[in-house]
């Protein structure tokens, strides 16, 4: 809901969500939050990339008056609206079309300015009054086309704060306006004219010169960057929509004795309802009859699934993976478990701060200064005597000049060729925001199961007792477990398949609920499960297995008891393993000057087990388990508050809400929707590596990002004092603004080159943990180079 209300020390307090329209960067994200803040008992936050504030008011606050003030600086906002049904055939979905506008404006510009700029740039291409041709085409552009920049300056000249809006706003109305002017009365309107293919530097006042193709091209280009930025930022809310939709659709509830099938937005708190082998539970509950395994893997990380019966309490939509269950409901809607973590990854993705544009940041001082120069000129040749038409032509030329067309394209190459070369490496990075914290991140968090496990439990040892052929227990355990759902069960029936073959029948097959199973096989009474089960049996376990079970679950791992014929005859231990490229991925990841903490939901000596396997040192700053999604996004903000820049890596709805909150998540393209949806980069293969060279790429592309922006600027920055001295020329300021271009692409082009990461020696060799900052910079530069 768009509107909460709770009792805060004996004062109503009113939650309320506004969409925010018309921010173009992280500025304009601060100027709302302040604007709201000054409205007494509000407290705003804003963010820039879901387009919402959340703002907790006094009760008597009407929303009509937080919209007024967001109004009032210059944006729109809106009480969100409820939730749609899916769209109907045929019906457009709203959501999907968010960056329609902007791709209409970016199609319709380019279609325009590339004959502009091409006769701008072509002699050859100058036919008869070609000037008043291009006069046509550019106009759209520069006006319909431009006018989101036009409108975010004007909006920050109310503010006093200037941002790369206004550098293209001012820069691209210079060109036009005195294009308009040199056309109407000065000699470039007349037949004939043309802009000569020469390099000289010569004053002259300027009536003969156009610069339209200026003006459309950095129009088009601008709009290209922010188009792909903002089908990037559209995702933003995808997260939660995709954490909602794991929630089960429809529930059997049981009414008078009778099960009927009802939407799940029907069922209330004291309705019991059925909850069948393979299905998820329908909302948070208590088990009322039945016993069954549950996979809760999804919101604890535990890998084990974890057994409930009468008076245990269920979490909606895990999966009950075995027997029948009658469950009543205890929390439904906005206070189920799934729902409180979808305010989790909400609140995580509120909080963390939207990374400014670099090129925002540099417009900043560099807009000034550009005015400042501009006026400058303008002052220097009227004192100088020169005529007012020289002088304005000079301060003219300083602010066109001052508008480089590479701006456009610096950010937009590098991360196309960034983001191609990274989905070739199965990493896709979801926009430039996330390229600012990969630089600085000095801690990576791992979540245990699915990234540095398996996630899948397999079998690990067979202990066989004397004389006993070990195939012979693979054989009869296989084929019982075979017949059963649990996920242990699967597990040990794919190992025995895997390493015997095919399994022989069960006949009389039995589930002794949360002890294990017994059935005939090939003529045999076999028993696999808890060793208790084999002692209600009379058939205990030998000394040698006794010792080999206890060794297992001192190791974190799960043994299940084999015997036949009334005799204890094995124990078979089951377990998550580690990915074979867990321990050099860590060992890597230190390299690069990150410290490496294991997060689990898992317990503390599985936990360990396996940090000790990959080569993380088990102290308790490192090895964090038995933490609940809420505790996970605690640990992070926790690292966050003692200086650190964390990077998160997981794989499932646990850690949805940790992922949103880190500085930078990661998470494994074989995860859930939820988690990848909720981080910045995914890492397709599911191989922790990836995670290396995913960072290793995302700072090489803000490098290069860096290095465009640096050279966008600094050629026009250049010939600055041409156009200050009144010596510049349109071929001088094309060529200026075409080279920086060619050359923007080019330095774009060589992360084509980049190459994954060559495979470390073994963990225990890795170098040491960096010390400091600086150490840690050093060492990611000499890794990728």
């Amino acid at each position: 809901m768009s509107i909460t209300t709770m009792n805060a020390s004996d004062a109503a307090v009113t939650e309320i969500e506004l969409a925010i329209g018309g921010m173009t960067c992280a500025s304009c994200a601060n100027r709302i939050e302040r604007k709201l803040n000054k409205i007494d008992g509000v407290t705003a936050t804003v963010n820039y990339a879901t387009e919402k504030a959340r703002v907790s008011a006094p009760g008597g606050v009407d929303p009509a008056v937080l919209v007024a003030q967001v109004e009032a600086a210059g944006y729109t906002a809106e009480l969100p609206r409820p939730q749609a049904a899916e769209p109907a055939a045929g019906e457009p979905d709203t959501e999907s079309d968010s960056t329609r506008p902007l791709r209409q404006r970016l199609v319709a510009s380019a279609v325009l300015a590339v004959p502009v700029i091409a006769m701008a740039m072509v002699p050859a291409l100058q036919f008869t009054n070609w000037q008043w041709f291009s006069l046509a085409l550019a106009s759209p552009v520069v006006t319909w086309a431009a006018w989101p920049f036009h409108r975010a300056a004007w909006t920050n000249l109310r503010h006093g704060a200037a941002t790369m809006d206004t550098l293209i706003s001012i820069g691209v109305s210079a060109a036009f306006v005195w294009s308009l002017y040199a056309l109407q009365f000065g000699t470039a309107g007349e037949p004939g004219m043309v802009h000569p293919f020469e390099l000289t530097i010569a004053r002259g006042d300027g009536t003969g010169n156009i610069y339209l193709e200026v003006a459309a091209g950095v129009t088009t280009f601008i709009l290209a960057g922010r188009y792909f930025e903002a089908r990037a930022k559209r995702r933003a809310g995808a997260a939660l929509r995709a954490l909602l939709e794991l929630g089960a659709k429809d529930v059997t509830v049981l009414r008078d004795g009778t099960e009927t099938r009802i939407p799940i937005g029907q069922l209330a708190v004291g309705d019991r309802f059925v909850v069948r082998p393979g299905e998820r539970i329908a909302t948070d509950g208590a088990v009322e009859e039945g016993a069954s395994a549950v996979d809760a893997s999804m919101l604890t990380g535990e890998s084990v699934p974890v057994e409930v019966e009468p008076g245990d309490a269920v979490t909606g939509s895990t999966v009950n993976a075995g027997g029948r269950l009658i469950v009543r409901a205890t929390r439904v809607g906005a206070d189920t478990q799934l729902a409180q973590m979808a305010k989790l990854v909400e609140d995580a993705q509120n909080g963390k701060a939207a990374a400014q544009r670099l090129a925002d940041r540099i417009s900043g001082v560099f807009v000034p200064v550009v005015i400042a120069l501009a006026a400058a000129t303008l002052a220097f040749w009227l004192g100088a005597g020169a005529g007012a038409a020289a002088a304005f032509t000079a301060a003219v030329a300083v602010l066109i000049i001052a508008c480089p067309c590479a701006l456009g394209l610096a950010t937009p190459t590098a991360l196309l060729v960034g983001t191609g070369r990274g989905a070739q490496l199965g990493i896709l990075i979801k926009g430039p925001e996330v390229l600012e914290s990969t630089r600085r991140v000095d801690t990576i968090v791992l979540d245990k199961t699915g990234t540095v496990t398996t996630g899948q439990m397999s079998l690990v040892e067979v202990h066989v007792a004397a004389g006993v052929d070990e195939t012979e227990v693979l054989r009869l355990a296989g084929a019982l477990e075979n017949a059963s759902e649990h996920p242990i069960a699967a597990a040990i029936a794919r190992g025995a398949r895997d390493r015997v073959g095919d399994l022989p029948d069960v006949e009389q097959f039995s589930n002794v609920e949360g002890l294990g199973v017994h059935g005939v096989v090939d003529g045999h009474a076999v028993l696999v499960g808890r060793s208790t089960l084999l002692a209600d049996w009379s058939q205990p376990l030998p000394p040698e297995l006794v010792t080999a079970k206890a060794t297992a679950e001192a190791g974190g791992r799960t043994a299940v008891a084999v015997a036949w014929d009334g005799q204890a005859r094995a124990v078979l231990v089951v377990a998550d393993v580690v990915k074979p490229t867990s321990a050099r991925a860590v060992a890597q990841l230190r390299r690069l000057g990150l410290t490496p903490v294991l997060l689990t939901g898992d317990n503390t000596t599985v936990a360990r087990a396996v940090a000790a396997e990959v080569g993380i040192e088990a102290s308790p700053d490192t090895v964090i388990a038995q933490v609940l999604p809420a505790d996970k996004v605690d640990v992070v903000k926790r690292l966050q508050t003692e200086g650190r820049v964390v990077a998160m890596v997981g794989d499932g709805v646990n850690d949805a809400p940790a992922l949103a909150q880190a500085d930078l998540g990661l998470a494994m393209g074989t995860g859930t929707d939820v988690a990848i949806e909720a981080s910045d980069l995914t890492l397709v293969r599911g191989d922790l590596r990836t995670a290396v060279d995913a960072i290793r790429l995302s700072r090489r592309t803000l490098a290069t990002i860096r290095g465009n922006l640096f050279w966008a600027f600094a050629y026009n920055l250049a010939a600055l004092p041409l156009a200050a001295a009144g010596l510049l020329n349109p071929m001088i300021a094309g060529a200026s603004m075409a080279f920086s271009s060619v050359f923007v692409v080019a330095n774009s082009l060589r992360l084509r080159r980049f190459a994954a990461q060559v495979d470390d020696p073994p963990a225990t060799t890795a170098a040491p943990v960096p010390r400091s900052r600086e150490e840690a910079e050093t060492a990611s530069a000499e890794v990728v180079r």
